[in-house]
């Protein structure tokens, strides 16, 4: 039996509600599959600060580092957000990733038949959605020097750096055209080309790997045009490929698609081996929701569905996962819903309900 080494971290608000659920699936991977997994549960973020006065301990990195994957729940929340703090919750995310390696997020987009009706779209438009976006996730503004803000005497001011590096565009181009290999073969690179230096860089460099995957198509796309096509035309998408900033932005908008944050899962991914598998994390796309935190309705099946992506990505076994993915599918199909996605005509169920139905589901499928 395969023993696999997964890090916990359920974090803050509702992140341990929507773990629990992932880990009561995973106990069932385990069963039906033969895998094994050694869960070693630590604390990040908030619930971090509380015990230790950090986000991220120096030990609970490096036992990120020795594991097959992290699994993480969601960080922050109001208690902690007093802008003059010199510690905050999101520091030991940022911390995670610089010190995993991961430079390339994944925010698959998928939208089901049964949920036509929670997406603020048409079901026209919202049908048949099946895409990925790939964020670049440790360059651009978010991380450029100079950063800071200053007082001169024509007032406030401030300065933000965006500053890309060949090795960095190249890799997580790299990333999406590998991906698109295993999809449908389309990669959309997104950049602001006609006005930022660092996006010409970045759509010269998209040309020069895509000869290096002559059987993908490439095409540009503004990122002002992308945030229209994606509520005007989203089934036209496969694999998108963009810059930190603008993949935040767009990976936001691409949820109201489902309807819900609570259904999208995420990877944050690094250097893979050459069967695609490698250290990653992942955590559902939606954050703490510290108003409904043991409330016991949060949708757990973001979370779920980020198991899923470890089994795929980490793990390589995406026998398990796609099970994963159509024991979740079984369920909405029968029409159960947490608050979040409920509609007339369906059953409302809480978290631990939805991850139990999901996880019998699981235990009840066929063997492909």
């Amino acid at each position: 039996m395969s023993v696999y080494r997964i890090v916990v971290l359920p974090g803050d608000g509702i992140g341990p509600e929507v773990m629990t659920e992932a880990l009561r699936v995973l106990r069932t991977v385990e069963r039906r599959f033969g895998l094994g997994f050694e869960f070693c549960e630590d604390l990040i973020g908030g619930a971090c600060i509380d015990r230790y006065g950090i986000a991220l301990r120096p030990e609970t990195l490096e036992r990120c580092r020795r594991a097959h994957a992290v699994l993480l729940g969601a960080v922050g929340g109001p208690r902690w957000d007093d802008p003059r703090s010199s510690v905050r919750p999101e520091q030991g995310l940022l911390a995670l990733r610089k010190g995993l390696g991961l430079f390339a997020n994944l925010r698959p987009v998928r939208t089901y038949p049964w949920l036509q009706e929670a997406s603020p779209l048409r079901p026209d438009v919202t049908r048949d959605v099946d895409f990925i976006v790939i964020r670049e996730l440790t360059g651009g503004l978010y991380f450029g020097r100079p950063q800071r803000q200053w007082e001169s005497r024509r007032g406030r001011q401030a300065v933000d750096t965006l500053r890309y590096s060949e090795t960095e565009i190249r890799r997580v181009l790299r990333v999406a055209f590998e991906l698109a290999r295993r999809r449908r073969r389309r990669v959309t690179s997104v950049d602001k080309a006609n006005v930022l230096a660092s996006s010409r860089l970045w759509r010269t460099l998209a040309e020069e790997v895509a000869r290096e995957y002559p059987d993908v198509e490439l095409r540009h796309m503004l990122v002002d045009t992308c945030a229209m096509q994606l509520v005007r035309r989203p089934a036209d998408f496969d694999v998108l490929v963009t810059e930190n900033m603008f993949g935040d932005i767009l990976t936001d908008e691409a949820a109201a698609l489902t309807g819900s944050l609570g259904l999208l899962p995420s990877a944050s991914l690094g250097r893979r081996r050459r069967d695609g598998t490698g250290r990653g994390l992942y955590e559902p796309v939606h954050g703490s929701a510290p108003d409904i935190a043991g409330r016991g309705v949060a949708n757990p099946i973001g979370m779920i569905l980020s198991a899923a992506l470890m089994l795929r990505y980490s793990l390589g076994r995406p026998d398990a996962a796609g099970a994963v993915e159509r024991a979740v599918e079984a369920v909405l199909a029968a029409g159960y819903r947490t608050p979040d996605i409920a509609a007339p005509g369906t059953t409302v169920v809480g978290t631990a309900e939805m991850g139990k139905r999901i996880a019998d589901a699981l235990e009840t499928l066929p063997r492909p």
